[in-house]
């Protein structure tokens, strides 16, 4: 038996469509994107890679991506897809660290590695943006392989690497129960069925673009129309042939600036989600005024799939990430006595419990232990609360904490009361060193397009809402925030940039 495979990609056959695309591209049916995946395992077998072995993917996306993970699942190869902004030198440690018999990248990354002069030990193919590379030699001639390997619900399929912004990155070990039972549950949570079709403009080397957006369109039979990236004129141009999308912050803030955006554009629309970072309640109300949908938030991470979403049917709470997931244990814990806190207002770290909780760090028992209570949660390192009706909202990460005068700050706090200001597009708080308090606040800020910020009223705001230590001790105006790839304000990059904000006080 493998679970995986016969049920997101052997249970669906027939001639309904896979994948349509916005370019010319014919669209993909079941029955041929199967026939891609076996054809796959066979051009996978040549390579010489066997069950348990590590492969790892860094191509610009495409479907060929759909199809290479769905042969590693046929083949039990554990399926390790990177980040396409990854350099030459980030790229050798994780195929040094991950110990894969083959990695598969791009032209412009084989020639970058040679160039570097950096050794690599595996069998290196290529597979380009137009469709051509070495790994396609001779590609026509391969036979589907009916071949599929037994799996075990606790056996490996992928690994994901995370950000590494506090150090060396850490590959996340995600097995085969991990990431069917979130794409079930989620399928189930948010109503999907063999009717929707799933706009996809999400990356794909990242858990929201494959293992829930994919998964779950593949769980339900759903069709996924295919974007190569982000363009708010080309998600204007295929909403209408849509029912749900799925989308970071930054695609809503962009949509919502674009004047063809309207509500005739989303009338055949049911459901807009986002993820990965958290929504202004500004851009929720403007999206919810023009349109009509109230955007679905959710909370998830790389080790855990989707842990929390505000639900499909019921009140969808604006700046929470919504209630635990049907199969998902939540709590909060205080930083200071590992003791579960109240509800309604009790700040604390996020803990996660079920099946959607990874297996460990690959190679990392050491750091897999201590990230692990003693009863099987798994300390996420994010901040939050629960309300009084289990609705959780996220405050920020557990490193993102500032303690000023001995006391504890949560930036997320100061950060909306900043936003209320109608000038402010946002905005990010961080702690860096202080001589007399540990850490001083320092807040950073992105005006609006056309508008000055008036300091003195802001400054005002700040005094009326918050306590006195709470205040930021200074106040930068810059065009925009750092961000990776998912929309994440880059908070690691700001504390680097103000680091040396306070210490010429005692100079």
């Amino acid at each position: 038996m493998n679970l995986l495979f016969d049920r997101l990609f052997a249970s669906n056959q027939g001639s309904g469509i896979f994948l349509s695309f916005s370019e010319q591209n014919k669209p993909i049916t079941y029955d041929k994107f199967l026939n891609e995946i076996k054809c796959m395992a066979s051009r996978l077998k040549i390579l010489g890679l066997e069950k348990g072995d590590r492969l790892v993917l860094q191509i610009e996306k495409s479907h060929h991506v759909f199809t290479i993970y769905g042969a590693c699942v046929q083949l039990g190869i554990i399926f390790i897809p990177l980040n396409t902004n990854y350099t030459a030198v980030e790229v050798e440690y994780f195929i040094k660290d991950s110990e894969c018999g083959s990695f598969i990248t791009t032209t412009k990354m084989l020639k970058d590695l040679v160039s570097q002069d950096k050794k690599v030990s595996c069998k290196i193919e290529t597979i380009d943006a137009d469709y051509t590379g070495s790994f396609f030699s001779d590609f026509d001639e391969n036979e589907p392989l009916e071949i599929i390997e037994k799996q075990n619900e606790d056996d490996i399929a992928a690994i994901l690497y995370t950000s590494g912004t506090t150090g060396r990155s850490k590959g996340a070990m995600l097995s085969q129960k991990n990431l069917l039972s979130n794409a079930l549950t989620l399928s189930d949570s948010w109503g999907f069925t063999a009717s929707d079709v799933l706009l996809h403009a999400l990356p794909i080397y990242h858990t929201h673009g494959l293992f829930v957006a994919t998964n779950i369109a593949l769980a339900s039979g759903s069709q996924i129309r295919f974007l190569r990236k982000f363009d708010e004129d080309d998600i204007i141009a295929n909403l209408p042939y849509s029912t749900v999308m799925m989308g970071v912050p930054t695609f809503y803030t962009r949509l919502l600036a674009n004047r063809k955006f309207n509500k005739e554009i989303t009338k055949n629309m049911r459901l807009f989600i986002s993820g990965s970072a958290p929504l202004l309640k500004e851009t929720h109300e403007k999206f919810q005024y023009l349109t009509g949908h109230k955007i679905l938030e959710r909370y998830g991470m790389t080790e855990t799939n989707m842990i929390t979403s505000n639900p499909y049917n019921g009140e969808r709470k604006a700046g929470t990430v919504g209630l635990a997931l049907e199969d998902v244990k939540v709590r909060v814990v205080a930083l200071e006595c590992e003791k579960e806190v109240s509800k309604n207002g009790g700040i604390g770290v996020v803990e996660v419990k079920g099946p959607n909780v990874f297996n460990g760090y690959w190679k990392q028992s050491g750091k897999t232990k201590s990230e692990f209570r003693d009863d099987g949660y798994f300390i996420t390192g994010d901040m939050g609360f629960l309300d009084k009706d289990s609705y959780l909202t996220i405050v920020g990460r557990n490193k993102d904490l500032i303690i000023t005068g001995g006391l504890n700050v949560y930036p997320k706090e100061i950060e909306t009361v900043i936003d209320t200001d109608s000038k402010v597009e946002e905005s990010a708080v961080i702690g860096v060193s202080h001589p007399d308090f540990g850490e001083g606040i320092v807040a950073i800020i992105v005006e609006k397009k056309g508008h000055k910020i008036d300091h003195k009223v802001l400054h005002a705001t700040l005094q009326k809402n918050l306590a006195t230590f709470k205040l930021p001790k200074k106040i930068h105006i810059i065009k925009e925030l750092p961000r990776n790839t998912m929309g994440k304000v880059q908070k690691n990059v700001l504390r680097d940039m103000y680091e040396d904000e306070f210490r010429k006080i005692n100079k």
